[in-house]
């Protein structure tokens, strides 16, 4: 029995020492996974906040120019603007009122 305890100590220790390198190595693997996926996370944010920039941007300016055109035909022609409003007006308030 004596002889037995030292073999299977000294197989303990090869056998653990393995797991552990393979445990590091799964460790390693991962941390790069997760690296890698984290930089692809980063990027298609990126990606995707420059195209909702682009995309307020655009829809600003399509704003602002509605809305200077909107003036603009105001001031060229006052009476339909206030006439118009006054049909608009009119007609919101029947719909509502029902």
């Amino acid at each position: 029995m004596a002889e037995e305890n030292p073999t299977k100590q000294g197989v303990g220790t090869v056998g653990s020492s393995e797991p552990q390198s393979t445990l590091e190595s799964s460790k390693t693997h991962a941390r790069r996974a997760a690296e890698d996926l984290r930089t692809a996370a980063t990027q298609k944010a990126g990606e995707y906040r420059g195209k909702a920039e682009q995309a307020w941007e655009d829809a600003s300016v399509r704003a602002r120019t509605f809305q200077e055109d909107g003036e603009q035909y105001v001031r060229d022609n006052p009476t339909k603007a206030v006439f118009t409003a006054l049909g608009i007006g009119f007609v919101l308030g029947m719909v509502f009122r029902r």
